[in-house]
């Protein structure tokens, strides 16, 4: 079982991936989208909010595969990563997201002690950091996300206040 280290990085896991009642999380910032506005492009943009989750979710396993696993998936052989049809509806893309998260997540749980977060462990771009490192730009990670699908979501609904306000 790991100490107050882990315990507190897995809190923030938790609470930017899906905390309840935290609507800065990246779930919370997908459910606030609306079907027709999961494949649109902004006006100016490059990539609908579908691709960023699908980004997310790829980083999620690629993460974890590379610091935690045998570091078999790349970003150059598409056929190493865990894929999710772009057909998927959104709470099939969430769930296999929600594996992603699983898998690191209980990763992160599974070290032993605090210590462990001073290990080294590879990157998916071949150096090596912190365990600790890899955990804070992977909470980090899904901050940065949510906050651009909210931004989008303003865009493409006209509206930039929070669905919740409405």
């Amino acid at each position: 079982m790991g100490g107050a280290a882990i315990e507190q990085l897995l809190y923030l896991m938790d609470e930017a991936f899906d905390g309840e009642g935290h609507e800065h999380s990246l779930l919370a910032n997908v459910r606030s989208v609306k079907d027709d506005d999961w494949h649109r492009v902004p006006a100016g943009g490059s990539r609908p909010i579908f691709e960023i989750v699908y980004h997310v979710g790829i980083c999620k396993y690629v993460y974890d595969n590379h610091a935690f696993g045998d570091g078999s998936m790349r970003w150059d052989k598409p056929r190493s990563l865990p894929d999710i049809r772009r057909e998927a509806s959104r709470d099939e893309v969430v769930a296999w997201v929600r594996e992603g998260q699983r898998l690191l997540r209980g990763n992160v749980e599974a070290l032993n002690s605090d210590e462990e977060l001073l290990t080294l462990r590879r990157s998916n771009w071949g150096q090596e950091y912190e365990t600790r490192w890899l955990i804070s730009v992977m909470i980090e990670h899904d901050l940065y996300h949510a906050g651009e699908i909210n931004h989008i979501r303003a865009i493409l609904t006209g509206d930039d206040r929070w669905a919740w306000q409405s």
